[in-house]
């Protein structure tokens, strides 16, 4: 009998190896080498409030704004107007009462199906292009994708990300702010500022099925284990980049779709970035692009993927460059 349950042990952990094996092997043949930057000729520019085409800046170009907002947006339509309101009336506001401050709002439409690119632009027209400018992307990449793409064209000294569905109170940006500046940044001035909704974990589960929360805490779990450790909110999405850690992180951004915040951050963490992780105020909005169990399924896939990649040697952090 002992015989026999050896045996079965040691089928069960040759089984395993092998496994194990067959997935480093697949995740290491399956990743591209090179992280993705090019761009179809129509994502080279923007139309300007008469409705002209010119050419997008760039993020190795000397920055000419203070802060710029990108905007990821995938059949946004509905959604982005409330964003859009509350964004523009606090940064008016700021410049305003603040002579030095400038800013830019570039709203990434991620090859919806629907009038995005045309709500955007109306407030294009509104403020003129020099203070939102939209970048409609030919095919649909992803949230990290269309992040990316959007930051390769900043002009800002600062780089916010923020979500077209404004569940964060766009106000919070002083507390990022405040975030990065108690960070004190290296001499390189790269530092980053992460929105987080820990804070309201308790709350959040307390709403929550249990099968959602059993699936938020197996993720925390995967990106603990896999790739970030002291960040509790990975994938809050309003974070604070100076410019030079934007451009250091984003070079080597490989994944697209909803993962694309651990990796972010797994980079930062891989080259000495400070991070801080700054409570902000959260609302839940209705219509979210997640679909719990199969994103998160997804996103798991990633995680391993991930760490897996980087330490075969299939990714490796790049220099920047600029899109193509």
């Amino acid at each position: 009998m002992d015989c026999g349950l050896c045996e079965i042990i040691q089928t069960l952990a040759a089984l395993a190896i092998v496994v194990i094996v067959l997935v480093i092997i697949i995740a290491h043949a399956s990743a591209s080498k090179m992280v993705h930057l090019q761009c179809h000729e129509k994502e080279r520019g923007f139309l300007n409030a008469e409705g002209k085409r010119e050419p997008f800046s760039s993020i190795h170009d000397p920055p000419t704004k203070e802060l710029s907002v990108v905007v990821p947006s995938y059949n946004e339509e509905l959604r982005l107007p409330v964003m859009m309101d509350e964004a523009l009336e606090y940064l008016e506001n700021r410049q305003k009462q603040q002579s030095y401050f400038t800013y830019e709002v570039i709203v990434v439409d991620d090859g919806s199906k629907d009038k995005t690119t045309e709500v955007a632009l109306k407030y294009t027209k509104k403020y003129g292009a020099d203070k939102v400018r939209v970048l409609t992307q030919v095919n649909n990449r992803g949230k990290g994708g269309a992040v990316k793409m959007g930051t390769q064209r900043c002009r800002g000294k600062l780089i916010l990300m923020a979500d077209a569905d404004g569940a964060t109170k766009f106000a919070d940006i002083e507390k990022m702010e405040s975030g990065l500046k108690d960070l004190q940044p290296k001499p390189e001035n790269m530092a980053i500022a992460c929105g987080s909704r820990a804070h309201l974990e308790k709350e959040s589960v307390a709403t929550r099925s249990g099968f959602r929360t059993i699936l938020m805490y197996g993720f925390h779990f995967l990106v603990w284990f896999f790739c970030v450790r002291g960040i509790k909110d990975t994938q809050c999405g309003f974070k604070l980049f100076t410019r030079e850690a934007a451009l250091r992180t984003f070079s080597s951004l490989h994944v697209e779709r909803w993962a694309f915040d651990v990796e972010l951050l797994y980079i930062a963490q891989c080259l000495n970035i400070p991070i801080a992780e700054v409570a902000v105020n959260w609302t839940e909005i209705e219509g979210s692009k997640l679909v719990p169990f199969w994103s998160w399924l997804q996103m798991g896939r990633d995680l391993l993927f991930i760490r897996l990649r980087y330490l075969t040697g299939a990714w490796r952090l790049e220099s920047p460059r600029k899109v193509d």
